[in-house]
């Protein structure tokens, strides 16, 4: 499983113990660097996987996407492609690939449908990323199609959850509040900003869910139409980020700064085909899990201020 320790591969990997999986192999990119073919060709003579789980990837928010557009594209595009071309002239048998909800039009039907997925650009900010991902799409097709190589491809919406990313400079919207509104509680601070205007909506999946749905899918989908992975619930930024302040306990002003970029308007996932086709539904409310990541994130930083001290 390439990126198993990240955010979401940690969630799979625990999954798939918990299941009874004998040996989960997740390299480090210290020793297999994914965007050199011959580190992923070494990868697999050593591991002789029955499975990949691709999830590694190149991510962040808006701002990140920003400032490098060209390695988020270059990096994601090279290891998705070189891994599945290299895991099906290995005769690996089952090849997964997740994607992105960032590779939906700019302007897609809400809820997303998988079917409208090819009907216009994605949003500027995130495009480089989401079409990199996107790619992986066609390619899963073509192999099927060509050499009838079974690689499945899912679209997991935002994902959120203990053990997620609280880098500022990187975080997504969930970690990026939490953390923006427990030090403002910490500092005694009357306000805090968030980018945007609080009216683009997005969706959430809890990490756990995820895994949850990307291992049914392993088990039991054998088709490359792409599948999305959501929980089916919209919100605002402005509605998400009272909610976060409530959880953490920030009672001060929330300041939307305008002139910071919004995003896609709306996401929201059209779930019915992961029902359909291999019995995924999230299980975690919004409110569970939003309280069990504040909860993580305070007793990490707990201990950060123990150990300092």
């Amino acid at each position: 499983m390439t990126g198993g320790h990240g955010f979401l591969g940690r969630h799979v990997a625990a999954r798939l113990q918990s299941l009874g999986c004998g040996a989960v192999i997740t390299p480090r990119s210290a020793e297999y660097d994914l965007r050199r073919a011959e580190d992923i060709e070494r990868l697999y003579a050593d591991a002789r996987p029955t499975i990949v789980l691709h999830l590694a990837a190149v991510v962040g928010g808006i701002g990140a996407n920003r400032e490098r557009p060209a390695e988020f594209f270059y990096d994601n595009l090279i290891m998705g492609t070189q891994l599945l071309d290299r895991a099906w002239r290995a005769g690996i048998p089952k090849f997964v690939a997740v994607g992105t909800v960032c590779a939906y039009p700019k302007f897609a039907p809400v809820p997303f449908s998988e079917d409208d997925l090819w009907n216009g650009y994605p949003e500027e900010t995130n495009a480089p990323y989401g079409l990199a991902k996107k790619m992986l799409l066609v390619q899963s097709q073509a192999y099927r199609d060509q050499y009838g190589y079974n690689s499945i491809f899912l679209l997991p919406v935002n994902l959120y959850g203990p053990g997620d990313n609280f880098d500022p400079r990187i975080s997504h919207v969930i970690p990026a509040l939490v953390r923006k509104c427990t030090e403002a509680v910490e500092q005694g601070a009357t306000s805090l900003e968030v980018w945007g205007d609080g009216t683009p909506t997005r969706e959430f999946l809890y990490a756990d869910d995820a895994a949850e749905g990307i291992v049914l899918a392993a088990e039991k989908y054998d088709s490359s139409e792409p599948v999305n992975l959501g929980s089916g619930v919209e919100i605002s930024i402005a509605d998400l980020a009272q909610k976060v302040a409530s959880v953490v306990g920030f009672t001060g002003r929330i300041v939307f700064d305008a002139t910071k970029p919004n995003g896609q308007a709306r996401r929201q996932l059209d779930t019915r085909r992961a029902a359909e086709r291999f019995g995924f539904r999230a299980k975690t409310s919004f409110d569970e899990g939003l309280r069990k990541t504040v909860e993580w994130y305070r007793h990490q930083s707990s201990r950060k201020a123990f150990v300092i001290g």
